[in-house]
Parts: C-alpha cells; sequence; structure tokens
C-alpha cells in the first residue's frame, strides 16, 4: 500500500519542484550569464545630476534681464572655461600666460575623475575651481553627464558667463586670448544677430551607421530617427541659451544615456554624437558647425587622435594648426603629450600669444 502511495506521489512532487524552479529560473539566470550591455550611469549620479540641473535651470529662469541704462551697464561677457581630466593640468603654467591680465573676461571649472591621482601642485588661476565630480569613462555616457555636470555648475556660479568653452588636459591655447574672445563676441550670424555656438556638427561621417546602432538595432527610435543622427567633436564653445538646452534635455538623454551592447563597444562614443544631435534638431542656423579646437585624425589609435610629442612642438607647427577653412582660425589644439610643456614654454610669448 506504501509503495503504490509513493509511486502516485511523484509526479505531483515532480510538477510542484517544476512549478516553483521556473520563477527561480527566471531570477538567476541572468544574474549568472554575463551583461550583454557596457555599465549603465549609477542612479545616485543620475539623481544628483538632475538636482544641480534643476537648480541651473532655475536660476537661469529667475535672473534678471541684463540691462543697458547709463545707471545701469550691461554686464561684461565672460568665459567659462571648462577643463574635463583624468590627470594632473599638465599645461597649467601655459594657460596661466595665456590668462593673465583677463582676470574679469573668465571663469575656469574643473571637472577631475575622482580615482584621478592629481600629483603636481595648482597653479593659482586653477586652485579652489574644481567642482563635485563622479567617475567617468570611455565608451560610456559619463563623459556627456561630466560636460552637463561642468555646464550647470558654471551656469550657476555666474550669470556673466555666455560662453563656455570645453577642453580637456591635453589641450592647449594657440592664440593669445583676447584673439579668441574677440571671435566670440563678432560672431553674430545666428538668427536675429545672435552669437553662435562652435560646435562641429557632421551629417555625412562614415561612423554615424556602426555608431547609431551601438545600443541596439532600435533603441534611439523614436526621439532620434537616423536621419538626424549626428556626429562631431566633443570639445565646444557654447553660447549660453545652448548651455541651457543641453542642461534641460531631458528627451535625448533618455536615450543617449543608454549603454552600449559590449559586442558593439567599439563603435560606443556617446560623447561625441548627444551635443551636435541636440543641437542640430533644436537650433541648426545657431550653431556653426564647425570646432574652434584643432585636432589630428591622420595616424589615429584605438579612436585617440594623434598624439604631439616634444620633438614635433615648434614655431611653424603652431602657425599650422591655427589654419581653418572656416570662418575663424583654431583657437585650441590637442592632444599634447605632458612632456611637451617644456618647449611649449620656450615659445609661448613669441609665438602661441602672439598673432
Amino acid at each position: 500500500m506504501t509503495l503504490s502511495v509513493t509511486t502516485h506521489a511523484s509526479p505531483l512532487v515532480l510538477s510542484l519542484l517544476l512549478l516553483v524552479s521556473i520563477p527561480a529560473v527566471f531570477l538567476l539566470v541572468p544574474r549568472l550569464l554575463p551583461p550583454k550591455t557596457l555599465p549603465a550611469i549609477p542612479d545616485a549620479d543620475e539623481s544628483d545630476d538632475l538636482a544641480l540641473f534643476r537648480r541651473a535651470i532655475l536660476s537661469s529662469s529667475s535672473a534678471k534681464p541684463a540691462t543697458n541704462s547709463f545707471f545701469h551697464r550691461r554686464p561684461t561677457p565672460k568665459v567659462a572655461f571648462l577643463f574635463l581630466t583624468n590627470s594632473d593640468i599638465v599645461f597649467s603654467p601655459l594657460w596661466e600666460k595665456y590668462f593673465h591680465g583677463h582676470r574679469q573676461l573668465f571663469n575656469i571649472y574643473v571637472h577631475a575623475d575622482p580615482s584621478s591621482v592629481l600629483e603636481l601642485p595648482l597653479t593659482p588661476t586653477f586652485r579652489g575651481r574644481f567642482v563635485p565630480a563622479k567617475a567617468t569613462q570611455r565608451a560610456s555616457p559619463t563623459l556627456i553627464s561630466a560636460a552637463r555636470r561642468l555646464l550647470a555648475t558654471a551656469l550657476l556660479d555666474d550669470p556673466s558667463n555666455q560662453f563656455f568653452a570645453l577642453l580637456s588636459q591635453s589641450c592647449i591655447p594657440l592664440h593669445p586670448f583676447p584673439t579668441m574672445y574677440n571671435a566670440l563676441l563678432s560672431d553674430n550670424a545666428g538668427p536675429h544677430g545672435r552669437h553662435r555656438s562652435f560646435i562641429e556638427i557632421k551629417d555625412n561621417d562614415w561612423v554615424l551607421h556602426d555608431r547609431y546602432y551601438a545600443r541596439g538595432d532600435e533603441v534611439m527610435l523614436p526621439e532620434v530617427p537616423y536621419d538626424r543622427f549626428r556626429a562631431g567633436s566633443q570639445f565646444f564653445v557654447l553660447t549660453r541659451r545652448h548651455a541651457i538646452l543641453v542642461v534641460r534635455d531631458m528627451r535625448l538623454w533618455k536615450k543617449f544615456k543608454l549603454p552600449c551592447l559590449i559586442k558593439r563597444k567599439d563603435s560606443c562614443y556617446p560623447e561625441e554624437h548627444y551635443f551636435p544631435t541636440l543641437l542640430d534638431m533644436q537650433d541648426p542656423d545657431g550653431c556653426t558647425k564647425y570646432s574652434l579646437t584643432r585636432v589630428n585624425w591622420t595616424d589615429q589609435v584605438e579612436g585617440h587622435p594623434h598624439t604631439y610629442r616634444p620633438g614635433e612642438v615648434s614655431a611653424s607647427l603652431i602657425r599650422e594648426l591655427r589654419k581653418s577653412n572656416a570662418t575663424y582660425s583654431y583657437m585650441f589644439a590637442r592632444k599634447f603629450a605632458p612632456e611637451c610643456l617644456e618647449p611649449l614654454m620656450e615659445i609661448a610669448d613669441s609665438v602661441i600669444l602672439r598673432d
């Protein structure tokens, strides 16, 4: 009798075990299998940024319009220099020379990756100019987040910041400060005579196809159709209205913040697409569609441009890097190795800071 009960109970027990195991499989398998995408931005970082962006937007919205009467002069426009770095700002002595005598015309903001080890002592202009930073890495939207973080901080800090220049630790100036400043203020070819943003925007680059699908085949739709996807340098000079536009954006950001597929990580450069795509969608006539930062891509290695070495630094190199087919010559250049500081300082007064 006992044998019969055991025989009839076995299928029932097996069925119950099967029913219980199915949910467990769905819960455990995703944790056991390797992820299909690169790491996403941590929720805590995103929450902190949103709070910062709201403050920046609110501050910009409530700011009183500048007046230009006999008793109230319009504030002098300033350029916010936004340094995005993961190492020492080796060329700070050169930048000190560049900024000297123009203290009322600029502000500096530095976003240094928290994991970076800064060993060199800061020069005076860079002291106390570091913003609260989050981790950044290549093939990740964290570089976009860092740039937006810098923009929001600069918007909040000083209403006189009217231009926002994003640079890296490997950038150097190519002209004296007044040349750059006058170029920004003299350009008023935008709608209604407004200043334009100097940002590279390309719609026919060969990299567009693979980079558009880096997150998945249909992921960017419907917010970003393929024919509206753009490419460009991550280093730009934005006007204040465009800086506000970038900080306010949520529609395109929810697509660009998505991590790329691991199998397509070699095509993952979101920082080179978010800004040109957003501005080309929102205000194409308000952008020059070219950058003021010269980069040499002739012998790139794994997505990195040519790095200039000390033996290449010369007066003729600086003059060559200035040349541009656009209305204005290049004002900055990258990528320079840290060892270039000494030869650059030797020609700073006679070449770099003299037109």
